[in-house]
């Protein structure tokens, strides 16, 4: 009984690795028109298991990176003339203001000092391996062929549509936002920019008031070839990212790491990316 049961989970283990290792497939592209123009085959760099602990571990160490380290005057809340007065006055023994019964400075005091305060010579970051970093990045690129993860993450697009959307390279030549909207519309994902602008509220909390009052959810992911007419064109949407490959990572891909991002991208830029390897 036990070498069967044995047999049986090493043939459960095979099924779940076939299953993981997807086969290319096609992929159709598309005008600025929104039709068929011809189709590809899915690059071998989608081809990759997907695993959301790395794409997780991995976008919370480039966002842990990415922070500004900060930190309150040193003299702040020290700069007044103080004096202790003691003990046995019947008052708690915090420092006074001179020639006042005024508390000043102590950490407790209303405008004293942070007992406390953060210090920019604190290492905010985290460490990652560059192989780890790689594998999130092609983990969370296979997410982006998956329809039902896609779907799962609230993007919003016409069902006919292959993902990612592949579009012909006089995307990168549009000059304004409005050929950019219409190309969108045309293509059939401009209801997922719709969808970031009806979703922008104000922010909860003190950050509203740190000039960043207004939240915005993601929306596509445009990856172009090279910083062009185009990226400067379609940036000023709301919640659409505009990159190229060279600067793609696991957190534009799949930001917070939850992985399935609506992805737009041209021939050129999908060239690049094929080339990538683990």
């Amino acid at each position: 009984m036990a070498e069967k049961k044995t047999k049986k989970i090493k043939t459960e283990k095979k099924d779940e690795e076939s299953a993981v290792k997807l086969t290319a497939g096609k992929l159709n592209v598309y005008d600025l028109k929104g039709e068929v123009a011809g189709e590809l085959d899915l690059p071998v760099a989608f081809n990759t298991e997907l695993r959301t602990d790395v794409i997780r571990r991995a976008v919370t160490a480039i966002e842990a990176n990415a922070r500004q380290p900060y930190a309150p005057k040193p003299t702040a809340g020290m700069r007044h003339s103080v004096e202790t007065w003691g003990k046995g006055r019947g008052v708690s023994r915090v420092q006074r203001m001179m020639g006042s019964s005024t508390a000043a400075q102590s950490p407790n005091n209303v405008g004293g000092r942070r007992a406390h305060p953060p210090k920019v010579e604190k290492d905010l970051g985290k460490k990652i391996n560059k192989r780890e970093l790689m594998l999130a990045k092609l983990s969370a690129l296979h997410a982006t062929s998956e329809r039902d993860l896609v779907k799962a993450r609230g993007h919003r697009f016409d069902e006919k549509l292959t993902v990612p959307v592949i579009v012909k390279d006089d995307f990168e030549s549009i000059k304004t936002t409005k050929e950019a909207v219409n190309a969108l519309a045309s293509i059939g994902v401009y209801g997922d920019v719709e969808r970031a602008l009806n979703g922008r509220n104000i922010r909860a909390g003190r950050g509203k008031m740190r000039g960043r009052r207004y939240r915005t959810p993601r929306s596509i992911l445009i990856v172009l070839s090279k910083e062009c007419e185009g990226s400067r064109s379609i940036r000023n949407l709301p919640g659409v990212d505009v990159t190229t490959p060279s600067i793609l990572n696991a957190s534009m891909l799949a930001p917070g790491g939850d992985p399935g991002r609506l992805m737009l991208v041209s021939e050129a830029a999908l060239q690049t990316i094929g080339a990538w390897k683990r």
